[in-house]
């Protein structure tokens, strides 16, 4: 069945609301009880796409998994095959997790190349290396990664050309059993990073320096079953901060942690928005139209590519002329042609978008062309005067969980409505 969600906006969002577990931490350490050959039990984790895709491929290789309530037990115990080659694995890009968990405990691994949204480039080559430095012998042929380490994994230093979140992560994963130290330089500093790293101590591994540039990792013989609880998601709190921001809210959300979200918070604060923070709550405030700033995105703890889309809506109505540079991925600008529809004035040339200021956006159809574009287009809809119909929200549901249930909460008129297709769609 093809969805749409449908948007009345102009509404100010008010109330509380919790964010779910963290979407990027959830689709590595999943991938990850591959290594603990007994049960983990995993908690706080988002009822999304992906996460229910990662389950089915655990299932197939021969798992037992139970999901119920954002608690899922898995156990790997009776997996008896390193080969993933069915198509789920081309519907999320996450699933390269399973080439480092999978030659670490088998030596061997074989899974289909990985799909998801189309962002950019985003080649597995750096994956690829830190394989090969650890002693496999790697190929790409037929649209498989095929990789085996007939003499085991090794230890040693391997320095990341750039800074890369899943080269990172697969090569924690590879490199917890093999022999001897490993040391990861340049590795990326974010929180799910850190979370999936939190994850592998738990289950035995020995691992430094998670949340810095340079990981340590001492390899042991084996790692053990689990519980766990994945850390808040960074970028759903983001999403609701600018939502609450871009509507002229006044929204408290929990569950979060507020240093994760420091990148996101100066910025704001530097568009007149007012931010409060305790322990585990941010409250997010504003009365009039933000000022226009200048964003670049940068690795963590700079300011999030994920949240550069929503923030884009967010400033189109700005007061002034706002400068966005995209420095992580080059097509990473689709959802402004479909926010043009509603009224912004935004030109963009190579990975620089200039975002000149309207009074107000006004709504229309559009379309969604990846996850975060998705989360934008919700956002600009719940701003824009009038209805704005949001189709392709299956990309959406791959990182939020029911988030139009949220924003009902809050005070949205928000609602998801199947898609009847007429002849004239042939026409289009």
């Amino acid at each position: 069945m093809t969805e749409k969600i449908v948007i009345n906006g102009g509404v100010p969002l008010k109330g509380t609301i919790e964010v779910t577990g963290a979407k990027n931490a959830a689709v590595a350490i999943l991938p990850a009880t591959i290594l603990a050959r007994g049960i983990c039990v995993i908690e706080n984790l988002p009822n999304i796409a992906d996460v229910l895709i990662i389950k089915r491929i655990l299932a197939e290789i021969g798992a037992e998994v139970e999901f119920e309530n954002g608690t899922m037990t898995v156990d790997t115990t009776n997996i008896n095959t390193s080969k993933v080659t069915m198509n789920l694995v081309k519907k999320m890009r996450a699933s390269y997790y399973l080439l480092g968990a999978l030659l670490s405990r088998f030596n061997d691994a074989e899974i289909n190349l990985p799909g998801g949204c189309t962002i950019g480039e985003r080649p597995i080559d750096l994956h690829i290396k830190g394989m090969q430095a650890l002693g496999a012998n790697v190929k790409t042929e037929y649209g498989r990664v095929i990789a085996n380490a007939p003499d085991g994994l090794r230890g040693c230093d391997i320095y990341m050309d750039k800074v890369s979140v899943g080269a990172t992560i697969n090569v924690m994963l590879a490199s917890v059993c093999a022999e001897g130290q490993t040391s990861i330089i340049n590795a990326a500093k974010e929180p799910h990073v850190v979370d999936v790293a939190n994850f592998l101590v738990c289950m035995g591994a020995k691992i430094k320096g998670a949340g810095t540039d340079v990981i340590r990792i001492t390899g042991v013989e084996k790692l053990h079953g689990c519980n766990y609880s994945i850390i808040p998601d960074q970028i759903e709190t983001g999403t609701f901060m600018i939502a609450a921001a871009a509507t002229r809210g006044d929204v408290t959300i929990k569950n979060v942690i507020p240093t994760h979200m420091e990148a996101l918070t100066a910025k704001l604060e530097e568009m007149g928005v007012t931010i409060q923070e305790g322990a585990d709550f941010i409250r997010v405030t504003c009365d009039k139209r933000p000022k226009a700033v200048k964003i670049n995105t940068m690795p963590y703890p700079g300011f999030p590519t994920d949240l550069q889309q929503p923030a884009t809506v967010l400033l189109s109505t700005a007061k002034g002329t706002s400068m966005i540079t995209e420095t992580i991925f080059e097509s990473r600008f689709k959802h402004i042609k479909e926010i043009r529809r509603m009224g912004a004035q935004i030109t963009t040339e190579d990975r620089v978008a200039v975002v000149e200021g309207v009074d107000r956006l006004t709504g229309a159809p559009v379309s969604a062309s990846d996850l975060r574009a998705g989360a934008a287009l919700i956002v600009a809809g719940l701003m824009a005067d009038g209805t704005t119909e949001i189709q392709n929200v299956k990309y959406i549901d791959r990182g939020y969980d029911h988030i139009e249930d949220k924003m009902r909460k809050l005070g949205a008129d928000i609602r998801r409505e199947e898609v009847v297709h007429t002849e004239d769609d042939d026409l289009y």
